[in-house]
């Protein structure tokens, strides 16, 4: 088991706590980031205040209304009851009536809570999406420099990178950006020395030993190898993003008729 001790809970805001789940990136720290985050998803129906629970790589960081945690403070002491559940799963003793501010109160409360977490798998069934990309040409620039970096050919690039399956470490940097870990050894590349101030939204990238999307046309730096008609980003949606953390993903590569036909049957 972890051992979860009170170093691993700081404050990065007068209404935000981070929680460490590791100092590296891997996915025994990942699976730990998303046990943290399904049992904070529980305990959104029995503590008043907390707003959300955002993913990075090797934390967790929880926003959190100090107003109304207070409240949930106050009432928590002026209960008879000698226990307070949290999601269902866990007990924690009588409300802390040490505690001298809201971030106190919740810290103790999280650390009660995560010192019963086990290691287990989170709750939350892990999806595999399947993204179609066409590399190379305009869309992947990159691509046959990615390859000689590393004595390959262009479709040697591209069975590697289509050979793997990639897991949604956090999003971030963009809506909708993924961030996939596993990409192979033989083609991790570094970013480019100069970032290009336009890449086209659906761009897929490799960025050192890291691949990713762009979800929007923005700047990036990344090295380019294709690009998916698949939006990542639909803001009309909700969630809004196709990928969210947890998730699996496998890139098929496509012709560029096959581009054109799927972003048809889009529109």
């Amino acid at each position: 088991m972890y051992l979860w001790i009170e170093e691993m809970l700081s404050p990065i805001s007068e209404s935000a706590i981070i929680i460490r789940c590791g100092d590296m990136i891997s996915d025994e720290v990942h699976q730990r980031v998303m046990s943290v985050c399904s049992m904070l998803e529980q305990d959104h129906m029995h503590i008043s205040g907390l707003i959300e629970a955002v993913p990075s790589f090797a934390s967790v960081t929880l926003f959190y209304d100090p107003y109304l945690l207070m409240q949930h403070m106050s009432s928590s002491l002026d209960s008879t009851s000698t226990t307070i559940e949290i999601g269902g799963s866990y007990e924690h003793p009588r409300a802390d009536t040490s505690a001298t501010s809201p971030y106190i109160y919740l810290r103790n409360l999280l650390l009660s809570s995560l010192q019963e977490l086990q290691s287990a798998a989170a709750s939350k069934q892990a999806r595999t999406v399947t993204i179609p990309v066409c590399y190379g040409g305009e869309f992947g620039p990159d691509l046959e420099y990615v390859g000689s970096v590393h004595a390959l050919t262009p479709d040697e690039v591209i069975a590697i990178h289509t050979a793997g399956e990639y897991l949604v470490h956090m999003l971030g940097f963009a809506p909708g950006f993924p961030y996939l870990g596993g990409l192979s050894a033989r083609i991790a590349t570094p970013r480019r020395a100069t970032p290009r101030l336009r890449v086209e939204a659906g761009t897929v990238g490799i960025g050192g030993e890291q691949t990713g999307i762009y979800p929007l046309a923005i700047p990036g730096g990344w090295q380019c190898i294709g690009r998916t008609p698949i939006a990542l980003f639909r803001p009309d949606d909700n969630p809004p993003s196709l990928l969210t953390a947890g998730d699996r993903v496998r890139f098929t590569p496509i012709s560029i008729q096959e581009y054109f036909e799927h972003q048809g049957a889009m529109s």
